[in-house]
């Protein structure tokens, strides 16, 4: 028999599915290279197969990034249909941000019915971090959607008491975890009890059937794992951030207790530089557990060129108010001004400005305003949700309200004792705080409508003490936005709150209205927040929502919050060569002779100088205009005088050049295709290559220049390296490969200006060696 229902579109559905669009989407095309530590690997990606599956950074296959590849398989596809662009790296996470705003929807509609969908569905897309998450190249939003996908089958697997979909479920968890390690296990704990106390079945059976679907997962987790060990490690790339070139290792060390216990000195002990989310790697004294400078790691023989920090004294580590060494324009133990802080002004403790561990983290201004606007809510709603929950009164909707409560909880635990996370790590808070307080808006709504009993006052209870909330968030931000926004939340919330508890005396037809203002009032502070990616611009490296990355970047690109963003200069002239915009810059220099890092204010330039590029022209790293990105480039683009000297002198040879820094490779290969090796990995640290590898590559043809920073520390300069080349290579004068107009700013013999200036001057060096030869 033919169905004669009708299909009906759910038009307040459709606007909000249009606004997440428009927040996850609007300006995309304006940042040229999103997160470059990932748009470089999925440039080399798109190079050859070996590269795709390994998900390498460089064109050489020589290191991996330090996530597993699934997302950048997907981003290399988009990349691939589309082009090498930012928007098209971007484009899979801005629509799996959509994505999860609808899944959302058909979670919390079967058993809350329409309205509660959409008001869930409406909070997904209004939460902050969830929108600065999409609008980047960064793994979060897809790992997010994932998860959803699997929540939606085990949802299914429940409803059809179906094995399959259950097992479905699992396999997800299991592809999340391919996405972004064990990141992906936190919502495990909701997804067991949900099936223990949801599915039909003997309690034996559901034991056997549980068992069959954690190994499913298990296996599909550690699938790509295990291959890549398995393969020998002079067959595929060293893998990027390890301790012992395993990607087991990497999964359930840097990537899965260190995020908890905040000991991330991944590479082999090495002192580094932030990763591909901008970590603080240790950069240790001796007796502190770390290496000391000059100690190098090694690759399977011979002395490793990656490793080394050059001649520089040994540093404190970051985690322990240190810094980063040798960092222009921080303070004097080379710590950036404001590291560390939460919200304007900083000074919210905690690495990249996380706010002090304990049970009110999350409700610290360091962290607040990215997905805790709703908690309040959320949590006076759970209690309406669970307060019928009786053993003989057990009902699908309590189960759903728990299955949340289980993913919330033990999520916001992590994020109040994690020694080391980002801000947009929150992001795995949006679903269940949206959900819940969807949802519970129903309960408490029905609850009101009851007009009896305490429940019946926790609907205005839950507005007025949301919106106080929301004051409190806001209120430090007065300066920069005005505080006609703090106090029209805070006089909507509590008239909206009044309304409430004026109507429930009297008997009013305007009851369901004001129920569903008051929810909607409260979304207002969040999707203002929501929309400061666009109008105050974002860091696609580190990204965060909120006003003060507009106005408040301190040294070397503090960004909203406060957090120390790597290597980034800023529009607001941070650390920057020739001055700021807009003069509240730290440490702005003035001298136009002297480069200094991060020069913000004209990244496409080649060398550090009073350059004047326009706010719509700083595609090539740092901050943008607002709504453009800053991926992190550090204002390095395509040396076109290099260039042309390599394409006329390389010959045969298989490699542009080599470099330490996969900052100075990532626009040769993201703009130019052109195919370079980076020695070090991200933090130019990672034992790559033995310089016995080196010489091998330099004799087979394949390898004859390398590109060096002299700048000796951190990022891009080694003992080793610099030792190697100095007895086999030779240095090519800056004249020969370099404009005059960059020699005449830099005022150095060496080129300075290709890279920014972040770690000193570059040297070119040409290195020929015949087999059983020295070189010529």
């Amino acid at each position: 028999m033919i169905s004669t229902k009708r299909f009906r579109v759910d038009l307040p559905l459709v606007f909000i599915l249009l606004l997440g669009v428009f927040l996850n989407t609007y300006n995309i095309w304006l940042d040229a290279y999103a997160n470059t530590y990932y748009t470089t690997a999925v440039a080399s990606m798109l190079q050859n197969f070996h590269n795709f599956f390994f998900g390498s950074l460089d064109s050489a296959g020589s290191v991996t990034v330090d996530k597993p590849p699934v997302t950048f398989w997907i981003q290399t596809v988009s990349a691939y249909i589309f082009g090498l662009h930012g928007w098209s790296v971007i484009l899979p996470q801005a629509l799996a941000g959509v994505g999860s705003i609808l899944l959302i929807y058909l979670l919390v509609k079967p058993s809350f019915g329409t309205a509660a969908a959409r008001i869930a569905a409406l909070v997904m897309a209004c939460t902050p971090v969830a929108v600065a998450v999409s609008r980047t190249n960064n793994i979060d939003s897809m790992l997010v959607f994932t998860l959803l996908l699997g929540t939606w089958f085990l949802f299914r697997a429940v409803k059809r008491n179906s094995v399959y979909s259950l097992l479905g479920a699992f396999a997800l968890i299991g592809l999340g975890f391919n996405m972004k390690m064990l990141q992906a296990y936190m919502i495990l704990p909701a997804f067991v009890l949900f099936y223990l106390f949801a599915f039909k079945s003997t309690w034996k059976k559901k034991a056997g059937v549980l068992s069959g679907a954690l190994a499913l997962m298990l296996v599909i987790s550690v699938s790509w794992a295990v291959i890549v060990d398995s393969i020998p490690a002079s067959e595929r790339p060293y893998i990027g951030s390890s301790e012992t070139n395993s990607v087991l290792e990497l999964a359930f060390g840097y990537n899965g207790v260190s995020r908890l216990t905040g000991n991330q000195g991944g590479g082999g002990d090495r002192g580094g530089m932030p990763d591909g989310e901008g970590r603080a790697a240790d950069v240790q004294t001796g007796d502190a557990g770390g290496t000391a400078p000059g100690t190098a790691g090694t690759n399977g023989g011979g002395t490793s060129v990656a490793g080394a920090t050059g001649g520089s004294a040994a540093a404190p580590s970051m985690a322990d108010g240190g810094g980063m060494p040798g960092a222009p324009g921080a303070d004097g133990q080379g710590q950036p001004p404001g590291f560390g802080g939460g919200g304007p002004g900083g000074g919210s403790g905690g690495m990249f400005g996380t706010g002090a561990k304990g049970p009110l983290r999350l409700f610290q201004s360091a962290l607040s305003g990215q997905a805790s606007w709703m908690i309040p809510f959320a949590a006076l709603a759970s209690a309406a949700l669970l307060a019928g929950l009786r053993r003989t009164n057990f009902t699908r909707k309590h189960k759903e309200s728990l299955f949340w409560l289980a993913w919330l909880l033990p999520g916001m635990a992590f994020f109040s004792v994690a020694g080391f996370f980002h801000h947009y790590y929150l992001i795995m808070l949006a679903p269940p705080i949206a959900a819940l307080a969807g949802a519970g808006w129903s309960e408490l709504w029905n609850a009101y409508r009851g007009r009896s009993g305490w429940l019946s006052w926790l609907l205005p209870a839950a507005v007025a003490v949301t919106a106080a909330f929301q004051v409190f968030i806001m209120a430090p931000y007065n300066g920069t936005i005005g505080s006609g926004w703090t106090y029209g939340v805070g006089l909507t919330g509590a008239a909206a709150a009044i309304l409430l508890i004026v109507l429930k005396f009297r008997t009013a037809r305007f009851s369901y209205a004001a129920a569903v203002a008051g929810v909607l009032v409260l979304l207002i502070g969040p999707a203002y927040w929501a929309a400061t990616p666009i109008t105050y611009g974002l860091n696609s490296m580190i990204p965060q929502a909120g006003p003060s990355g507009g106005n408040d970047r301190g040294a070397m690109g503090q960004g909203p919050g406060g957090g120390m963003l790597p290597g980034d200069g800023g529009q607001d002239g941070a650390v920057s060569g020739s001055g700021s915009q807009n003069g509240d810059g730290a440490n702005q220099g003035t001298d136009p002779g002297v480069l200094e890092a991060g020069n913000g204010d004209d990244p496409g330039a080649s060398a550090g100088g009073t350059g004047t590029g326009s706010e719509t022209d700083r595609s090539a790293g740092g901050w943008g205009a607002p709504g453009a990105m800053g991926g992190g480039m550090g204002g390095r683009s395509v040396n076109e005088a290099l260039l042309a000297y390599m394409k006329a002198h390389i010959g045969g040879t298989t490699y542009l050049f080599a470099t330490s820094d996969y900052n100075t490779a990532a626009p040769y290969i993201i703009d130019k295709g052109e195919k370079v090796i980076t020695l070090g990995g991200f933090s130019g640290n990672d034992p790559v290559y033995t310089t016995t590898e080196l010489e091998d590559m330099v004799k087979s043809g394949k390898l004859k220049y390398f590109l060096i920073s002299e700048g000796g520390g951190g990022r891009g300069g080694n003992a080793e390296l610099t030792q190697w080349l100095a007895q086999h290579g030779k240095k090519i004068s800056s004249e020969e490969w370099q404009s005059g107009s960059a020699q005449t700013q830099t005022g150095t013999g060496a080129a300075a200006g290709m890279d920014g200036g972040r770690m000193g001057s570059m040297t070119l060096y040409e290195v020929t060696i015949e087999d059983g030869g020295d070189a010529s």
